[in-house]
């Protein structure tokens, strides 16, 4: 059964490619970056290997950061592998532990497998010494690997029937909240250990981590190029025997899902009130396309699981980042800057939100007059909440930094970012259109479009930061000139180039959107 589903892998990856340039330009690049990164690291751990007393607290570290990636990451910010998707092989007459097997062969073919071995050879080269650290390498390699896959396709499918319900999509609120913030405590935590004692601070934590999996195997390697051939073997017993676990799981809980009814959703349909939709604050709202549209499209941020979950986290971190500067006392008044960006990375993939629902808005759009309002009241929507909070971080800011002189020139910033951003995401919405799919709750592209979604919002953020250099240009002058009474001219001039820039970009997508709107159609009802 493996080749059977390695080469289904293979054939529909090859597929996807063939679909568009786009998606295989997209792929190509993220391959590119991958092999970049890879040649990167492994030269830092084999220049690691001079350094023996740092490369075993380094490389255990690494492989414990390694295990964590593995499992969380899958969860949250899939690309879409439909071949690892075990609900989709229920009504198949397959058993599950030859199914186990060949999952876990195939979840052995991608970029991020590929990224991983890179990284376990490279983590072996460093610590390896003799022929005992060699051979006790060689069996590392592959247990390392095959522990993070198995890791997480124990957790992935553990928690599938949660993560395709309405009520875990939901639940992404909370997890991709707690990620946000445990991943700026663990920043805060370590700039902190740095500061106090450097690597040496860290060895207690690396020597509780060379007793778990995968970290053991590689301080099996450790051990035994130091002459430990007992603890070496021990802990390459952990490793394996934790492989063994996570493999026995994975069979239970894959036993369960292809032989339990799921329920999850299954529930008496409670009669619910019809709202007037134009009553309460919806009534602010102007009237004709531009409120429905605006309406709509905040409802999908209300309701909406995917899109709720990706507001929350935007919220969230577009705070926490400036704040835990702050509170570090290396922040800066400009890190307000960031919550703008966040939020304007909403901007982007407008008509890949609605999903296949895009044919009922595509149906009012004829003309280039009509995309441009659609567009433009979904920029307004946006703005109703990116603009407050933007204010909102940047006189928190302030407020913890004491920097209320600087505050002008910052709101100036990141209300030029805003527009820089709003306006490249309606571009990006309109040349580079994906499919978010509907199946699975942490899937943010189809299968194939991972690639395409990464490139559309970095090439937005590099031209959002060449949009922005004429403000930018203009804080530094007048800072170097000594002229501060004048800084305070960048908050209405980065409000109205902002607001100019977001017209511009909106001007520029309409036309291509009333153009290429079929071709934006198939490509968002491909999920």
């Amino acid at each position: 059964m493996a080749p059977v589903f390695v080469r289904l892998k293979l054939s529909l990856l090859r597929n996807g490619l063939r679909q568009s340039s786009k998606r295989k330009a997209a792929y190509v690049v993220s391959l590119a970056f991958t092999l970049f990164f890879a040649a990167l690291m492994v030269l830092l751990l084999v220049l690691l290997r001079g350094y023996p007393d740092a490369a075993g607290t380094v490389v255990v570290l690494l492989g414990a950061v390694l295990a964590l990636a593995w499992a969380v990451m899958p969860l949250f910010f899939s690309a879409g592998d439909e071949t690892l998707d075990p609900s989709r092989l229920v009504m198949l007459p397959l058993r599950p532990r030859p199914l186990v097997g060949a999952l876990l062969v195939s979840s052995l073919v991608g970029i991020g497998p590929f990224f991983t071995l890179c990284l376990a050879v490279g983590s072996v080269i460093a610590l390896a010494r003799g022929a005992a650290g060699v051979v006790a390498g060689v069996l590392a390699v592959p247990v390392v690997m095959l522990g993070c896959v198995a890791l997480s396709r124990a957790v992935a499918t553990a928690n599938v029937r949660l993560l395709t319900s309405r009520k875990g999509r939901d639940l992404a609120l909370l997890s991709g909240l707690l990620i946000a913030v445990g991943a700026q405590v663990v920043n805060f935590g370590s700039q902190r250990l740095f500061q106090q004692g450097g690597l040496d601070t860290l060895e207690p934590a690396a020597a509780v981590l060379r007793w778990v999996p995968p970290g053991s195997a590689l301080g099996a390697v450790e051990s035994a190029s130091e002459g430990s051939y007992g603890v070496a073997a021990v802990q390459l017993l952990l490793a394996v025997a934790a492989l063994g676990a996570l493999v026995w799981a994975w069979q239970r809980s894959l036993t369960k899902l292809m032989v339990t009814p799921d329920g999850s959703t299954v529930a008496a349909a409670e009669p619910t009130r019809a709202k007037e939709s134009g009553g309460g604050a919806w009534g602010l709202l102007p009237g004709g396309r531009t409120g429905a549209v605006m309406q709509r499209t905040l409802r999908y941020v209300m309701r909406d699981p995917k899109t709720k979950a990706a507001w929350v986290t935007a919220l969230a971190i577009g705070l926490i980042v400036p704040v835990f500067n702050a509170l570090q006392g290396t922040g800066s008044i400009y890190f307000s800057c960031f919550g703008a960006w966040m939020l304007g990375v909403q901007m982007y993939n407008q008509f890949g939100q609605d999903t296949s629902a895009f044919w009922m808005v595509a149906q009012t759009i004829a003309t280039p007059r009509q995309a441009y309002e659609e567009l433009r009241a979904r920029a307004l929507a946006l703005l109703l909440v990116t603009l407050p909070f933007s204010t909102l971080v940047a006189v928190v800011t302030a407020a913890m930094l004491g920097d209320w002189q600087s505050l002008p020139e910052a709101l100036g910033l990141a209300f030029a970012l805003l527009g820089a951003m709003l306006a490249t995401g309606a571009v990006s919405s309109a040349r580079f259109p994906y499919s978010i799919p509907q199946d699975g709750a942490f899937k943010s592209a189809a299968p194939g479009q991972g690639g395409l979604a990464w490139m559309s919002v970095f090439l937005g953020m590099l031209v959002s930061a060449v949009l922005c250099a004429p403000l930018i240009v203009a804080t530094v002058v007048l800072h170097v000139t000594g002229q501060h009474g004048l800084l305070w001219l960048l908050l209405p001039a980065g409000a109205l180039y902002g607001g100019l820039l977001v017209w511009a970009g909106i001007r520029t997508a309409a036309p291509w959107t009333a153009d290429r709107l079929p071709e934006i159609l198939a490509a968002v009802s491909k999920g």
